[in-house]
C-alpha cells in the first residue's frame, strides 16, 4: 500500500494501449520496471510530476509504456537531458531509465559528472551485460570469457563496476539489487527516490534470448538463479576453477553521503548574491 493507503496495481501506471510489450520472454527488465513503479506508488508521487528519460536499447524502450511525462533520447545521453531537465523543473520528480551500455560507454562521462553534480535525479541503470537491442554485441559489464557477437572467441576485458564508480564520482547513493529479489529491489529503489541527491542503482537484469542462448545459461529462471547465487561469497571461492567463474555482488545501499544537492546550492548561492546587491 502507498501513504495514502491504496493498494498498488501497476495497471495505474501503464499505457496499456501500447500493449503487448516488445521484450523478450524472460526479460528481467519487466521486473524492474514493475519494481520502480512499486516504490512510486508506495512514495504517492503524482504522475504528473513524474518524468522519466531514457535513451536508446531494451531499457530504453521502457519508458513508453508509462503513462506518465516520459522523454525517448538518443544514445547515451539520458543523463545530461535530464540535468537540463531537473534544473528547468525542479518540481519534477526526474528519473532516468538506461542500460549497460548506454550508460557506462558512450554516456561513462555523463554518469560522472551526473554524480559529481549531485543533481536530485534517480537513476535506474539495468545490467544485462550485453547490447541485447541491437545485435548482442559486448558491453562493459559483460562478464569475463563471455561470448557475444563481437567477441566470438570470449570476452577478455575486466568487468566494469558501475557502483564502485559512481560512488568514487560522488553519488548522493548508491545501490544494487537483483530482479529475482524484487521486493528489496523495490526497497532500494524507493530509498534512492528519496535521497536528496543523485541516486544511482544498478539493476542486475537477464538477457535470455540473446545473451543467455549466446552463453548457455539456461531459462530465464536458472538464470536468475545464478544471480542469486553470485551474491554469496562462498560461490565465488567453490567455482575457483571453473571455466565461467561469477563474479562476487554486493547488493542493497552500497553508499550515501550528505553533499549538498546540486540545484539546491546554486538556489541559496543566487540568493545570497541577491541580499549582498540588495536586491532581496
Amino acid at each position: 500500500m502507498n501513504e495514502a493507503g491504496k493498494q498498488f496495481n501497476i495497471r495505474d501506471y501503464l499505457r496499456e494501449y501500447l500493449f503487448p510489450h516488445f521484450l523478450c520472454p524472460g526479460c528481467g527488465h519487466g521486473i524492474a520496471l514493475r519494481a520502480l513503479l512499486w516504490a512510486i506508488d508506495e512514495l504517492d508521487i503524482d504522475k504528473d510530476r513524474l518524468a522519466f528519460v531514457s535513451g536508446i536499447g531494451c531499457s530504453g524502450r521502457l519508458g513508453a509504456y508509462i503513462d506518465a511525462n516520459t522523454f525517448h533520447v538518443t544514445h547515451g545521453r539520458p543523463l545530461a537531458f535530464a540535468t537540463g531537465l531537473k534544473l528547468a523543473r525542479p518540481d519534477l520528480e526526474v528519473i532516468v531509465i538506461t542500460g549497460d551500455g548506454d550508460c557506462l560507454a558512450i554516456g561513462g562521462n555523463h554518469l560522472i559528472h551526473a554524480c559529481r553534480r549531485n543533481l536530485n535525479i534517480t537513476c535506474m541503470m539495468l545490467n544485462n551485460e550485453v547490447y541485447g537491442m541491437t545485435g548482442g554485441q559486448v558491453s562493459p559489464t559483460t562478464s569475463s570469457e563471455r561470448y557475444t557477437t563481437t567477441t566470438p572467441y570470449g570476452n577478455h576485458e575486466p568487468v566494469f563496476d558501475a557502483c564502485a564508480l559512481a560512488e568514487a564520482a560522488g553519488a548522493g547513493m548508491v545501490g544494487r539489487e537483483i530482479t529475482l529479489q524484487t521486493p528489496g529491489l523495490k526497497d532500494v529503489l524507493r530509498q534512492g527516490l528519496a535521497h536528496e541527491g543523485f541516486s544511482f542503482i544498478e539493476v542486475m537484469s537477464d538477457c535470455t534470448e540473446v545473451f543467455g542462448r549466446k552463453n548457455d545459461l539456461g531459462s530465464s529462471a536458472e538464470m536468475v538463479l545464478t544471480q542469486k547465487a553470485s551474491v554469496r561469497p562462498d560461490f565465488l571461492e567453490d567455482a575457483v576453477d571453473q571455466p565461467f567463474r561469477p563474479h562476487q555482488i554486493k547488493t542493497g545501499v552500497l553508499a550515501k553521503n550528505d553533499r549538498p544537492e546540486y540545484a539546491e546550492s546554486w538556489r541559496r548561492h543566487i540568493e545570497a548574491m541577491k541580499r549582498e546587491r540588495g536586491h532581496a
